[in-house]
């Protein structure tokens, strides 16, 4: 019986997530079981603004997480990014430039292993990179779920698969300074590694609640020190960059503020400035879809204004 019920609550959530979103405003157009050489197939939703026209061009933001950004009444918290209606507004008042939104859903059990940076594992022993495998959540699951961090596989799909397919079928501006990168959390962290490893594709990536620990504890936690090595040889130049982090303080936000110090002190050894980066703190802000729509607005405009 107790199989019966847990098999009947998977079906209820695979038939949810199969949903289509229905956005406040402008339209989605779905791409089922995208496939890849890569990475397992996912769902691609692309959002497209009120008056989408094939006549004009459009920048593009890539957004991770892509079944939380538009529906909150299919979502497992009922929770949403409410990012047609941001980003409608703010094209609207002309704050931004005219923008379509790829929103790469995530690949369920395999989203930590794909959105936790790579390249910074080298910089551990191999006995603290084994026992990363063995971290838990504070309910007792498993981080990793089983699966082997595959961030560089994510992202290759990002560069030579998805994106190719984006730029041919819908009506972009290719180049750099119009292709940016967005997430939170595990997909902020994922969003600053897109932006070093393919700093020609992209030319910004908004970092929200930036999950730094890279698990869920700071006692004897070496990722961070990895994280720190790893962008102080690889972060863009400013020149052509930007980057914007920011935390709230409460639950799992908490966590982040004396690293993200860090991460600022570093930021401005390399030359970034206020033109190239920002990082904002927000108090009592908590880790939820709720806190980042509140504030989804200021790393869009920073992000996309017009030039």
């Amino acid at each position: 019986m107790r199989y019966l019920i847990i098999s009947f609550f998977l079906n209820i959530i695979t038939i949810a997530s199969a949903q289509q979103p229905i956005p406040s405003s402008g339209k989605i157009i779905r791409h089922s079981d995208f496939p890849s050489n890569f990475v397992k197939p996912r769902t691609i939703d692309v959002w497209l603004p009120e008056g989408y026209s094939a006549e004009k061009k459009y920048a593009v933001l890539y957004m991770h997480d892509g079944q939380m950004l538009f529906d909150s009444t299919i979502t497992w918290n009922k929770q949403e990014w409410g990012v047609d209606e941001v980003l409608s507004q703010l094209m609207k008042k002309k704050k931004i430039q005219d923008c379509i939104v790829v929103g790469i859903w995530n690949g369920g059990t395999s989203r930590h292993s794909e959105y936790f940076p790579q390249k910074p594992l080298e910089y551990l022993s191999k006995e603290k990179k084994d026992s990363l495998y063995y971290s838990y959540r504070p309910n007792g699951q498993s981080v990793f779920q089983g699966e082997s961090v595959q961030s560089d596989r994510y992202l290759k799909f990002l560069a030579n698969e998805l994106k190719p397919f984006i730029d041919q079928t819908y009506s972009t501006k290719k180049e750099r300074e119009h292709t940016f990168i967005a997430g939170s959390s595990m997909g902020g962290l994922i969003s600053l590694y897109a932006i070093c490893e393919y700093p020609d594709l992209f030319g910004g990536a908004a970092c929200i609640s930036t999950h730094w620990p890279g698990i869920f504890s700071l006692e004897n936690n070496p990722i961070p020190d990895a994280f720190l090595e790893y962008l102080e040889k690889n972060l863009p130049s400013p020149v052509n960059h930007k980057i914007y982090f920011d935390h709230g303080t409460a639950t799992l936000d908490s966590l982040y503020p004396s690293i993200q110090k860090r991460v600022d002190r570093l930021m401005k050894q390399k030359g970034y400035k206020k033109r190239s980066w920002i990082t904002r703190v927000f108090p009592g802000a908590n880790h939820s879809e709720v806190a980042w729509r509140a504030r989804l607005e200021i790393p869009i405009v920073f992000l996309l204004r017009k030039k």
